[in-house]
């Protein structure tokens, strides 16, 4: 063929076939010679309804020969996103007609595994031979092959369109010379091979077994080898103090170190307030804020101030203003978002932003002028917020307080704690008062209020846990909840109406599915839900208020509670189900919350005649919902991981606790003392065959009759503890109490 034929013609015109496109617009506005669209090149295939060569699509879709080459780098992109597929014949298919499904792997430790797919159907089963090909999270192609023991469908991979693990953090071990690394995350079952240094290389790393590491997949697993990775990175003995954050880090992918350009924009903010920055700011450093935290914060975003206003408030809710310093764009911003919130383990903390901004120059710390975004409040005596204004100021903090010194204080009378709070008494005494009301607001309005038992670990100066013991809320820290709450709602307004986007906090109530369960679950104890087929949180509330007295109250909470969706941010303002609100966002945490310092850049903006518009809320909700719960899963780790060390030195003991889960391989024991969870195996509930009763949360024996149902009062002993799978075992000691 002759080099003209291979050349863009200066004035070629497109055929009516490449006209037909129903994206030609599109595509037009994109390049000089418009491709085929992808919906194009789907739809010409269906119309086939056989695979077809490239030879042949090249004809139908009347592609010259200078477009062939790009033209196949379009196929090809459509294979990676799983749109098309070659079969071995090279021709070219669409994966559904060839019922073909596309989904995400999820593996099991014991070394099977599904495929979880997009089109929301039915999960196939993945056996272990399957999953040799791949691991935990890859993007696949299967085809259903049958039906497993179970009545499972049964799949098949036909082919990997997307790799989800380049780094893995685990143990080393080694077998007759050969290293290979077992997965912290337990998903990932097979065997990972460590690749030997090349000779002569000095700088590769040579871990020892039972040594803690980071891998670099270089070859990714297949049907007939496994996985291989080169050591990037040592990080210590298993058992070495902090490991077990060190490998949650790592596990779940947790940022946790700054990038050079966020730390050189850190470096270049200043120490102290500056003059400049106080530019159309108001001055409220004689007004006595001051901030009410936990011992160990070292991050103050928020100070209050109350006033008696005729029968009503002024309530005064300062926040830390991390916009002025955290511009948007900006390389700390990036960062920031990626982080998406601080991560809080027991004894460390991972922040959102670096310690010169997270502690230092936006928290607000006492006796320091700090910049601040302040909802200045009217409340009604009946806790109904008349009115409110946002305005940026510069404050003073008065003083660092905790819950524990308000509380003693303010209820208890305390002289130490009087002593140190002074002249400031009144303040505090104007706050709990407004706290009453907004109480009786809230109830009124019908929130749930769950009451969980928060604990926390005490280590002793080794690092080595002492005890696990309740951490109570008291009435202190139920006063500054509801200053924000206050805060959160005016915020939510302020955006709303003026029909600004923002990240709302929503959260939807029970979908019919949970409800149903719910309502017969509470029937087996003689408890209604009302509310028919739509309750409301008022609902919720009354019948929480019932279970007052009652020593099952704490479990049957729960139950309640797992029937809700998860809170999560969006820009489609849905409501508050628990809280009762019909809108709401987070405002008051931006030092540690990414949705927070948003809401401050829509309000500035909003305040300015501006729009802050230049990114797509949705997909930011979205990450930032991934993101806290990416926080959660990682701190539960660690939690398990640590509470397992704690009870390894108590095999043998016994202990009374309650049933707080029922599943279909056995139950699971909250500890009354340790506050410790471990499960009692089916198989060790007593000399009967058990089945699981889904709809009485029990297991009932088939020849007597007994039934561990959950909320039973049960005495366990500890039999095991497995540290590398976080597991506690318990088998029954007495049965049921």
């Amino acid at each position: 063929m002759s080099n003209k034929h291979k050349q863009p013609p200066q004035h070629r015109k497109l055929s009516k076939i490449r006209r037909d496109d129903p994206e030609f617009a599109r595509e037009s506005e994109k390049y000089e010679f418009p491709l085929p669209s992808r919906e194009y090149i789907l739809q010409v295939l269906a119309e086939q309804g056989v695979p077809t060569s490239v030879d042949r699509l090249c004809q139908l879709l009347d592609i010259a020969e200078f477009e062939r080459e790009p033209f196949q780098r379009r196929l090809g992109a459509m294979a990676r996103d799983a749109q098309l597929l070659q079969n071995r014949r090279n021709d070219w298919l669409i994966p559904d007609k060839a019922d073909l499904l596309k989904g995400r792997v999820q593996g099991h430790p014991d070394g099977f595994g599904f495929l979880v797919r997009e089109d929301g159907g039915a999960d196939l089963f993945l056996p272990e031979k399957e999953m040799n090909k791949v691991l935990h999270g890859d993007h696949v192609i299967a085809r259903i092959v049958g039906i497993d023991r179970k009545g499972r469908p049964e799949g098949k991979i036909v082919e990997v369109t997307e790799r989800a693990n380049t780094r893995i953090v685990g143990r080393v071990f080694e077998e007759h010379g050969v290293f290979f690394v077992v997965a912290e995350n337990k998903r990932i079952s097979q065997d990972i091979l460590i690749a030997p240094p090349e000779k002569g290389d000095r700088k590769a790393l040579r871990p020892k077994a039972g040594q803690v590491v980071m891998i670099e997949i270089v070859e990714q697993p297949t049907k007939q080898a496994q996985a291989i990775g080169r050591v990037v990175e040592i990080l210590g003995n298993y058992a070495d103090p902090g490991m077990e954050i060190e490998i949650a880090l790592r596990k779940h992918e947790l940022p946790f170190e700054f990038s050079k350009p966020a730390l050189a924009e850190t470096k270049k903010l200043p120490d102290v307030v500056r003059k400049t920055d106080w530019k159309d700011r108001e001055d409220i450093t004689k007004l006595p804020l001051v901030t009410i935290d936990g011992e160990t914060a070292k991050d103050f975003d928020d100070a209050v101030y109350c006033e008696q206003n005729g029968k009503g408030f002024r309530l005064i809710v300062a926040i830390a203003d991390v916009s002025h310093y955290v511009p948007d764009g900006g390389a700390l911003d990036t960062d920031a978002r990626e982080r998406g919130n601080s991560v809080y383990f027991p004894r460390r903390v991972i922040p959102m932003l670096p310690e010169k901004l997270s502690n230092g120059l936006c928290s607000l710390n006492p006796q320091v002028e700090r910049l601040c975004m302040v909802c200045d409040m009217n409340i009604s005596g009946t806790g109904t917020i008349r009115h409110y204004r946002f305005y940026p100021a510069v404050m003073w903090s008065h003083a660092r307080l905790t819950y524990t010194e308000v509380a003693a204080a303010l209820f208890d009378k305390d002289a130490a704690a009087l002593e140190k709070i002074g002249k400031l008494l009144p303040w505090l005494e104007n706050l709990d008062a407004l706290y009453r009301v907004l109480q009786k607001a809230r109830e009124k309005r019908g929130a749930i209020d769950f009451e969980t038992v928060e604990t926390r670990m005490v280590f002793d100066d080794h690092g080595k846990i002492e005890r696990i013991e309740p951490y109570e809320r008291n009435d202190a820290h139920r006063i500054i909840e509801e200053c924000m709450l206050a805060a959160n709602v005016c915020a939510s307004d302020f955006l709303k109406e003026r029909e600004h986007p923002a990240l709302y906090r929503v959260h939807e109530g029970p979908t019919p599915e949970k409800l149903a369960k719910l309502r017969d679950f509470l029937g087996t104890f003689g408890l209604q839900l009302g509310g028919g087929d739509e309750p409301h949180a008022k609902d919720y509330a009354k019948l929480i208020d019932k279970l007052a007295n009652r020593p099952d109250k704490q479990l049957l909470q729960t139950v309640m509670l797992r029937s809700l969706k998860q809170a999560m941010y969006s820009p489609d303002n849905v409501g508050h189900f628990g809280l009762a609100y019909e809108s709401y966002t987070h405002f008051t945490s931006p030092i540690r919350r990414y949705p927070d310092l948003l809401i401050h850049r829509a309000i500035k903006s909003a305040l300015a005649g501006r729009r802050y518009d230049t990114l797509d809320w949705e997909a930011v909700g979205l990450a930032c919902s991934a993101t806290e719960r990416r926080a959660d899963d990682a701190t539960r780790d660690v939690d398990a991981w640590l509470k397992c060390w704690y009870m390894q030195d108590r095999v043998g003991e016994i202990f009374t606790g309650s049933i707080s889960s029922v599943v279909p391989f056995g139950i699971f024991v909250a500890l009354d003392t340790v506050f410790v969870e471990g499960l009692v195996h089916v198989s060790d509930l007593g000399r009967d065959y058990f089945h699981f009763d889904e709809k009485a949360h029990a297991m009932v024996g088939e020849r007597t009759g007994v039934r561990y149902r959950l909320s039973d009062r049960v005495r366990v002993q500890l039999v095991r503890v497995d540290l590398d799978q976080n597991k506690i075992d318990f088998r029954l000691a007495e049965g049921a109490q």
